[in-house]
């Protein structure tokens, strides 16, 4: 994450306001997936906020590792990991300070516009290396024509996602599918109402 006087760039404050900001049930996207996700493998989560993907997977019987950059999300993570009686390797710390990319089975990267284009693109090359060969990336975010709807996601459509950006950034990959569509979301208290999104399922070669 790029930094700013505050190192969460505000996310701390954002969980420590709301209960539920993100809610703790998994994006819709990646429960349609999990016929893909088997005991055993191993994932990473990217941004895992207060957890609730980390925790679903770990719930699969996947060896789950997980960060995020705000101390507020991750100790509402724990909770939910000793709630749900499940255990994940999780850390805080942006994505560069995140030490082990490769030997992943799967990366899941749900909700992770935080990077302007330059970071983002340097944040891409980590997810395909962090793969092992044909390992499996999930990838949903908004798409640019969230910009006008305004329920979600970034402000600046730079940060949004295309079509054209995600084949091009993932064109050394075998694309299994890639999608944009409309969502009624009602995730926490952050995402909610008709959403633009844009999904990318891909495997290393």
């Amino acid at each position: 994450m790029s930094e700013t006087s505050d190192p969460t760039d505000g996310w701390d404050r954002k969980y420590a306001n709301s209960s539920s900001l993100f809610g703790d049930r998994p994006n819709d996207f990646l429960v349609a997936r999990k016929a893909g996700f088997l005991p055993g493998q191993k994932v990473l989560v990217i941004a895992d906020g207060s957890g609730r993907h980390g925790v679903w997977l770990a719930g699969l019987g996947l060896k789950v590792d997980a960060f995020d950059v705000s101390p507020e999300a991750d100790r509402q993570a724990r909770i939910l990991d000793t709630r749900l009686g499940v255990t994940v390797h999780r850390a805080v710390c942006g994505w560069e300070g995140w030490p082990t990319w490769e030997g992943y089975d799967h990366v899941v990267a749900i909700f992770i516009q935080f990077s302007p284009p330059e970071e983002r693109t340097r944040l891409f090359a980590r997810m395909r290396s962090a793969l092992v060969t044909g390992g499996t990336l999930h990838l949903l975010g908004y798409a640019e024509a969230q910009l006008g709807l305004r329920t979600g996601g970034p402000s600046d459509i730079a940060r949004l996602y295309s079509r054209e950006l995600l084949l091009r950034e993932f064109a050394e990959m075998t694309i299994d599918s890639i999608a944009e569509y409309r969502a009624d979301l009602s995730e926490g208290t952050a995402h909610r109402g008709p959403s633009a999104l844009i999904s990318l399922v891909a495997r290393r070669i």
